[in-house]
């Protein structure tokens, strides 16, 4: 059992259809309303259907009041770290220290190709992204005096003025699967940002993947409790019967949650499925029994 102690957050997962941007929207300012802590999207930028998630997001922050907002997670080959942190930056002051930075190592790599990045190998992507948070942090790091430069097999800089410094410490939350990429998450991330779904045997791959984050972060002397740990439900739906996690009873969902966050250290749980109701019941009574639950357990 492993519990990292982190307060619950609570969000929402959703698609960023160029077809229903008003849609997608109203998704995120109901998310807000609802008195849940996220709202996240996917990047895929070589997908012509789907609305430019950081334009989107910028737009979503100035639509919102309270809620953070995430891409879910950025496709780093297409998004130059100098850039990135730049923007990410400018978005975190504009929306009032609301932005936090989902990211990725890239997938999809024929599109990525078609609009015209490198294709990697998964080994050079996976140090392509440590060298990018290195750079992004730096670029954010106004106390040091002097430009940022980095010599690295990836990027170069050379003097870049560091700064906009982001309103609130920007979370960096990985989205990791493979062995590298959760060393790396463990090394140098904020939080892990994957999917139930994707994980190899779902909930059961919990212990051996947190292992792995658990020793990259002591090897790099970090305590792993550094390493929030997040997670997409996609498939989330209220059904009469249950299907698996959060997809079933909404009665059910509270002690699932805990269920994750005692035993497995899950702190943050964020739903897909694009339907206004279950985000507002998420908020209204998911969410507040959740933590109810959890509160009694670590209590104890």
């Amino acid at each position: 059992m492993t519990d990292y102690g982190h307060d619950l957050l609570f969000g929402s997962f959703i698609t960023p259809a160029a077809a229903g941007a008003r849609q997608a929207v109203e998704l995120a300012v109901t998310t807000d309303r609802s008195g849940l802590d996220l709202v996240t999207f996917q990047d895929h930028p070589y997908q012509a259907t789907l609305l430019d998630t950081s334009t989107l997001l910028a737009y979503v922050a100035a639509r919102t009041e309270h809620v953070h907002i995430s891409a879910n997670v950025t496709s780093f080959p297409l998004r130059p770290p100098a850039v990135l942190a730049r923007a990410a930056a400018s978005l975190d002051i504009l929306s009032g220290g609301r932005f936090e930075l989902g990211i990725g190592s890239g997938a999809f790599w024929d599109g990525i190709a078609a609009m015209g990045s490198r294709r990697l190998t998964a080994g050079e992507a996976v140090e392509a992204l440590r060298e990018g948070i290195t750079v992004i942090r730096e670029l954010w790091d106004t106390d040091t005096r002097g430009g940022v430069r980095h010599h690295g097999r990836f990027y170069e800089l050379d003097g870049a003025k560091r700064g906009p410094r982001p309103a609130h410490d920007i979370a960096v939350w990985v989205g990791a699967y493979k062995p590298r990429m959760l060393a790396l998450t463990g090394a140098l991330g904020d939080g892990w940002l994957p999917s139930i779904e994707y994980l190899p045997r779902g909930a059961d791959s919990l212990p051996e993947m947190n292992a792995r984050i658990d020793e990259a972060a002591a090897s790099a002397g970090r305590s792993p409790s550094a390493v929030r740990r997040l997670m997409n439900f996609l498939g989330a739906e209220i059904a009469p019967t249950s299907r698996g996690l959060l997809n079933g009873p909404l009665t059910a969902w509270p002690e699932q949650i805990a269920g994750l966050a005692l035993d497995h250290g899950i702190s943050a749980f964020i739903i897909g499925g694009d339907d206004a109701t279950t985000i507002e019941r998420f908020g209204a009574e998911v969410a507040p029994a959740a933590r109810e639950l959890v509160a009694r357990e670590r209590g104890r």
